[in-house]
């Protein structure tokens, strides 16, 4: 009997491609459970939207670079949900520095959450997808993960992590049934963009084949296809949405 993935559990869903991914689940037919660690009042808006598309959800803070939150909270989205076809790793922070002025704190702080939170949360839900035969696990990298950027060698030494961590993981989950991706993302308006100085923004919109900068919208579509029925002969694969930014 063929699977439709009901419920998602998004991290870092409360703004963002985050929201964005959380509510074009929703729109799909999905349950969705999302993490956060910022403002309530964006918890809030993204647990109405998802309600009002007449779909479930769960909300909760949680630290996923915390091994101890990220597993109590996958097993609780679970419960609260009815179970987990679903992961989206999608929480992450930037910390840009060369790397001569690079803190201890700004190399671990982005290691923590966008690498090692990626396998907290995985392998909390592992278990879950393993027991049902059937799950969808999204990671979400990033282009300077596969060409590197100056000033983020941390960022870039994470989001390369997250790449490497997705193809093993797909080979170890196959047999159960549950896809493994990434989606690496080039630039996309997001509020860390507006933080950039005009001149780099510039630069970076020349790189970008299409013309534009990307929208959270744009980087939800993929994730949502890679959680569809459509998808489930694709794993182990890194999808670059990024308007031909890398080439």
């Amino acid at each position: 009997m063929a699977h439709t993935p009901r419920r998602a559990l998004v991290t870092g869903g409360s703004s963002g491609i985050g929201r964005a991914i959380a509510q074009s689940l929703a729109r799909d037919g999905c349950d969705v459970g999302i993490l956060y660690l910022g403002d309530l009042t964006d918890a809030d808006s993204v647990r109405s939207c998802i309600e009002s598309l007449g779909r479930k959800t769960w909300v909760k803070v949680a630290d996923v670079s915390d091994a101890q939150q990220a597993t109590a909270a996958v097993e609780d989205c679970a419960g609260e949900l009815g179970g987990l076809e679903v992961l989206v790793n999608n929480a992450g922070i930037c910390r840009d520095q060369v790397i001569w002025n690079m803190t201890d704190a700004e190399w671990q702080d982005v290691i923590d959450i966008d690498l090692t939170g990626v396998f907290n949360m995985s392998r909390a839900a592992a278990p879950i997808m393993r027991a049902a035969k059937y799950g969808s696990i999204v990671n979400i990298s990033s282009i300077n993960g596969m060409r590197g950027k100056f000033g983020q060698t941390n960022y870039a030494a994470a989001k390369a992590g997250v790449i490497g961590f997705t193809k093993a993981l797909a080979k170890e989950l196959a047999r159960s049934t549950v896809t493994v991706n990434a989606v690496a993302p080039g630039m996309i308006h997001t509020p860390i963009l507006d933080a950039m100085p005009p001149e780099a923004i510039k630069k970076a919109t020349e790189e970008i084949l299409v013309g534009r900068i990307g929208t959270p919208e744009d980087i939800a579509e993929a994730v949502r296809f890679l959680c569809s029925e459509g998808a489930r002969f694709i794993t182990g694969e890194v999808l670059r949405v990024d308007g031909g930014q890398y080439i």
